[in-house]
């Protein structure tokens, strides 16, 4: 996800974990124009999973929505070739400032990413795309919702992917995706069996709501996607492999 933007102190995430959370390794010292999503508990979750994937200069990883590029740099840092690409140009600026302030090279791309990556595959695609479920059909197209809103089920984004996955991966490639458990990680996975890739559930959590999800509380009740009270969010790592 690319934005609930800068976190202040005193001031609550707009949504995942607070600002009195410990502060997370894989994104200290990283820095966001407003409107960029800063790495959250989703952002660790998926880190650990990347940490436990082999990785070294002739890796090709691609990161789809990258935000501060937290993730890519991790992955960057760890030896592997990295494109990054977002369709918000604040998250992209701000990728492209943390890599140069880290010095870490990252290739990092405006735009659509099926488009931005036609014709390419890679050994590694990691994900943390938009997963909450929001009332309307149509994406945001702008703004700090971007980054987290998905439509009613909240597999606006989480649905390309599966879809194009088999595209971007060459063979033996991984995709490592993170997303709610409140979207759906079965169809997730039967998606991904559809489309060929042998897919599995590596890693969960439970995080506390944040105020989006509260101010959603009543819809998402009567939809079905939340229980009555419910305080805690399930987020799963999809690990998905071609074959």
């Amino acid at each position: 996800m690319s934005g609930p933007g800068a976190l202040r102190e005193g001031r609550e995430a707009p949504y995942g974990t607070r600002p009195s959370s410990p502060p997370l390794p894989v994104g200290l010292g990283l820095m966001a124009l407003p409107g960029v999503y800063r790495p959250q508990a989703d952002t660790l979750l998926l880190a650990e999973a990347l940490d436990r994937e082999e990785l070294g200069p002739r890796t090709d990883a691609l990161e789809i929505g990258t935000g501060t590029g937290a993730l890519a740099l991790h992955a960057a840092g760890r030896g592997a070739r990295v494109t990054a690409v977002d369709v918000s140009w604040p998250a992209v600026v701000t990728a492209r400032l943390n890599s140069l302030r880290r010095r870490v090279p990252l290739r990092v791309l405006h735009g659509d990413f099926a488009a931005r990556t036609a014709g390419r595959r890679f050994d590694l695609v990691i994900t943390n795309p938009p997963y909450v479920p929001a009332p309307g059909e149509r994406l945001p197209s702008y703004g700090p919702r971007r980054a987290w809103d998905a439509g009613p089920d909240g597999r606006g984004v989480i649905d390309r992917i599966c879809a194009d996955a088999p595209a971007l991966l060459r063979p033996g490639g991984v995709l490592l995706m993170v997303h709610s458990g409140m979207c759906g990680a079965e169809r997730t996975l039967d998606r991904l069996a559809g489309a060929g890739l042998a897919a599995a559930i590596t890693a969960k959590a439970s995080v506390p709501w944040g105020p989006v999800l509260r101010s959603r509380r009543a819809w998402l009740e009567r939809r079905g996607l939340a229980a009555e009270s419910q305080e805690w969010e399930e987020l799963v790592i999809i690990r998905a492999e071609s074959e």
